[in-house]
């Protein structure tokens, strides 16, 4: 059928909107499977067979390499299923999805159905500029996904599709004065308090070192009925990387130091609950600390979950900055309550 003017015109237009469309409402990132090797770790501090660092039992982990390009930096984990399928973020600008395998003896065995995706701007397109997506802190709950990201300050949140992440479908307000946030030193952890506590399952979000003038770290709980400011006592030359609270209430904080002449340490530090509070210093004491005669690296991310014979596990994972000189770990921890 042939038309002419401006009919012909319309009909065109009408003709390329149809065949344009769905090319548009179809464009996504693509989900990239990952071959994950993962190496054995049986003891944490090496050459010692020592499981017992404080109330921290070591029950195993994993060193995890692979010859995918994207895979590294991992930044954030939080587990969908208790100890086994996982969701995370890369602090260059990634989801990742997969699943922990354990052995007979519930040590960490090997990782399985790996998955990694972009991040994606409104319109489905993945966003290359890494200051855009530098996620950091991630927290899970009734399937949706909530992100800090540092340089570009935000908390986002998405809906959890390990098939198709989206674009956001929020932006929270985390009541710290942007002034204050450092770029690079934002908000590292994202995390629901204790859904029977006094901030009722709300959100918390703790900066990595965004300081006050007292030289504390500032934080926030930005949902539930006693939102507001709060900050944590900083303690040493750690930084904040990473955080969950714990069933009793308490927040178990994963900190990290670094410098040239020490190389790098980790921390935990539990802060006590009651102190998690609008207008408040928030401190507690350090559980355990480890440094480079330990199995750990750029420790980021921390989650805490119980184990389906009811052990109290605390799990960690390293972001290696896609260097050759560094490594990306998974730790497994009981945490004894005695």
């Amino acid at each position: 059928m042939i038309f002419s003017g401006r009919r012909a015109r319309r009909t065109l237009f009408a003709c390329v909107l149809t065949w344009a469309s769905p090319a548009i409402a179809a464009q996504r990132a693509p989900v990239e499977t990952v071959e994950i090797s993962a190496r054995p770790i049986t003891q944490f501090h090496t050459g010692h067979d020592q499981t017992r660092f404080g109330p921290f039992e070591f029950v195993g982990g994993l060193e995890m390499t692979s010859p995918a390009r994207d895979f590294g930096a991992l930044s954030a984990l939080r587990f969908l299923k208790p100890g086994s399928d996982f969701i995370g973020v890369a602090d260059a600008g990634f989801w990742f999805f997969g699943t922990i395998d354990h052995d007979a003896g519930k040590r960490p065995s090997g990782v399985k159905n790996f998955r990694m995706q972009k991040m994606v701007d409104a319109s489905g397109r993945p966003i290359d500029r890494k200051w855009k997506v530098d996620a950091e802190g991630l927290a899970v709950k009734d399937g949706t996904a909530t992100v800090g990201f540092e340089r570009d300050q935000r908390v986002a949140q998405f809906k959890i599709d390990p098939d198709n992440m989206k674009a956001p479908i929020r932006q929270l307000d985390y009541l710290v004065p942007a002034q204050e946030l450092r770029q690079n030193r934002g908000f590292e952890t994202v995390a629901h308090a204790n859904p029977y506590g006094q901030h009722a399952g709300g959100l918390v979000v703790v900066s990595e070192r965004s300081l006050d003038k007292a030289g504390n770290v500032y934080a926030a709980i930005i949902e539930g009925p006693h939102k507001g400011v709060f900050t944590i006592k900083r303690n040493g030359d750690f930084d904040i990387t990473d955080g969950a609270f714990l069933p009793d209430g308490d927040l178990l904080l994963l900190e990290r130091s670094f410098s040239i002449a020490r190389g790098v340490k980790m921390r935990l530090r539990r802060i006590y609950g009651e102190s998690v509070e609008k207008g408040v210093v928030a401190d507690g004491p350090v559980l355990m600390e480890a440094d480079m005669g330990y199995q750990i690296d750029n420790m980021e991310g921390l989650d805490v979950w119980t184990r389906e014979d009811g052990a109290l596990m605390v799990s960690l994972v390293s972001d290696d900055n896609h260097s050759i000189l560094q490594r990306s770990l998974y730790l497994e921890f009981i945490l004894h309550q005695d």
